[in-house]
């Protein structure tokens, strides 16, 4: 383990490596069993295409933080959105399979290692729950709403529960007793309900509602 992370949790040279090997060797399993599970030999290009810029575009607005908190977590400009909306035009596999790519690079732009499994909790399953919005993908009403939601939610579970069995022993000695139960949840639903709010109130505006509507169109003609 410690010729992949350093003294500080963060990542080696080798790391970083492994890390987008990792990524690179998911993507392209990912790739072949989602197009494998539609009958197809892989996803079209267009889908590809359309992938590839809201992992894009997810990454470029994470570096944008009106607010962010000391111990990790932020609100950002509508960052989980774009994994949202490709579930929602392509179903829970590929929203899993772009959210998956999502958390990686969020791993490898702020790495902090204490086990495999806070990894996995922080940056893997997190993420990728983000492709839960998928299951409401053929709602005629308030799909893409009820998705996004359904998503921010459950990325919270995952985050939650690193906080409980990982970083709750990081916390000052004078750290209340009584708020230890609950201050995971609170935490990380604090950021996450914020920009999850703020994220709601955009896509309701009537003209971002037409405009969401003409690229979903696009998307999955």
């Amino acid at each position: 383990m410690s010729w992949f992370v350093n003294a500080e949790g963060g990542l080696t040279t080798a790391g970083y490596g492994a890390g987008i090997l990792l990524m690179l060797v998911c993507l392209l399993a990912g790739l072949v069993l989602a197009g494998r599970s539609a009958g197809k030999q892989g996803m079209g290009v267009r889908q590809l295409a359309f992938c590839a810029m809201a992992v894009a575009l997810a990454y470029v607005t994470s570096f944008i933080k009106p607010f962010k908190l000391p111990y990790g977590g932020s609100v950002t400009l509508l960052s989980m959105l774009f994994i949202v909306l490709v579930a929602n035009w392509y179903g829970v596999r590929a929203g899993v399979l772009v959210g998956f790519a999502y958390g990686m690079l969020q791993f490898l732009q702020e790495p902090y290692v204490l086990s495999v499994f806070q990894v996995c909790c922080d940056y893997v399953f997190a993420f990728a729950a983000l492709g839960l919005a998928g299951l409401f993908r053929g709602s005629k009403k308030n799909g893409l709403l009820t998705g996004y939601v359904v998503a921010v939610l459950a990325r919270g579970i995952f985050h939650t529960l690193g906080g409980y069995l990982y970083w709750m022993d990081y916390m000052p000695e004078n750290f209340p007793q009584s708020l230890k139960a609950i201050y995971p949840i609170i935490y990380n639903y604090s950021y996450l309900l914020a920009e999850g709010l703020i994220t709601v109130i955009i896509i309701k505006i009537p003209a971002v509602e037409k405009a969401l509507e003409r690229v979903r169109r696009s998307a999955v003609q």
